[in-house]
């Protein structure tokens, strides 16, 4: 049986400009802004939530199958996910398109500035869950364009595959009617604390309500740990804090997702779940970019025993 992970693979190309974007901004000329910013570090790494996931995953054993649409400069990220384990059938190359791309550059104070290609995610709905064959015992579902968004957590409730309703930045681009159907399509939901409000606003859906929908809702907290809620439970799972100082938040909450699947598709005590996937959050930030950190079952336990004060029970 297969974890199936439904979502965007993508590029992601930051700069560091080492002044301050006001100092060469001039406030009063927004509407006619022409200008140039030096930066001098420049990386590019390998994103996108579906492969920040699948990364994390391979390194706790499985053997994630991705689903996902890429362009013709896809090559170099399709041989890093084959090197980790990733089961790439179902990643669609798309001709004459680009894999997305986010850019970003940061300033000294921490402002950003963004642009995002979706390139090859405007084509997600040529991908169809029924194209997978392999049983596949448990799916997320996570950004990867708007429509096919909808249209895998369809095929996904059709096909009898208990998944994670895992909305990110897609959230505020659905409709409440549309987050309504999902949830009630989804065996579980997985939110942060913004996305928990911004649920309750845009579609009325309070964490209460969400628990009588699902059989699981996991709300992640930041610095504050996740809450996951099961049935009149709360799990109050604690931060894991490391001993090496964070250096990037970035794909925190998708290596967090990666410690969940393990244990929802082992069926492990919510409790050592949340736990689990707090550990992996935690190694994560203390490496740049989402797919840049390194764990074995050894390391784990033994963060594991130095946060929770417990043997790995496991």
């Amino acid at each position: 049986m297969s974890i199936l992970v439904c979502g965007a693979l993508a590029y992601d190309t930051l700069f560091s400009f080492h002044g301050r974007f006001d100092s060469q901004i001039l406030p009063d000329q927004l509407h006619k802004i022409s200008t140039t910013f030096l930066a001098p570090t420049m990386r590019r790494e390998f994103g996108g939530m579906a492969g920040n996931i699948a990364y994390s995953l391979c390194l706790l054993g499985e053997t994630p199958i991705v689903m996902g649409v890429v362009g013709e400069d896809f090559e170099p990220y399709r041989q890093h996910l084959k090197r980790v384990g990733v089961d790439d059938r179902f990643i669609r190359l798309i001709r004459k398109q680009y894999t997305p791309q986010c850019f970003g550059i940061a300033d000294k104070d921490g402002n950003q500035l963004m642009a995002f290609h979706p390139g090859a995610m405007d084509f997600a709905t040529e991908n169809h869950v029924s194209d997978i064959k392999d049983p596949i015992e448990l799916a997320i579902l996570s950004p990867g364009g708007y429509t096919a968004f909808i249209q895998h957590s369809r095929e996904l409730a059709a096909a009898g595959i208990p998944f994670i309703f895992d909305p990110g930045q897609e959230l505020p681009l659905l409709s409440s009617d549309e987050i309504h159907e999902i949830v009630e399509l989804a065996s579980y939901v997985a939110i942060n604390d913004y996305e928990s409000e911004l649920m309750r606003e845009r579609a009325g859906l309070t964490v209460d309500d969400l628990c009588k929908k699902v059989k699981a809702l996991i709300v992640t907290r930041g610095s504050k740990g996740a809450e996951i809620y099961v049935d009149d439970t709360v799990h109050l799972i604690p931060r894991v804090q490391m001993p090496i100082k964070p250096v990037d938040p970035m794909g925190c909450g998708d290596a967090f997702r990666a410690g969940l699947l393990w244990g929802i598709s082992r069926g492990v005590d919510w409790k050592i779940t949340g736990r689990l996937a707090n550990v992996i959050g935690a190694i994560k930030v203390t490496t740049p970019g989402c797919q840049n950190h390194f764990f074995d079952w050894d390391s784990l336990k033994d963060i594991y025993f130095e946060a929770y004060g417990e043997e790995w029970p496991l």
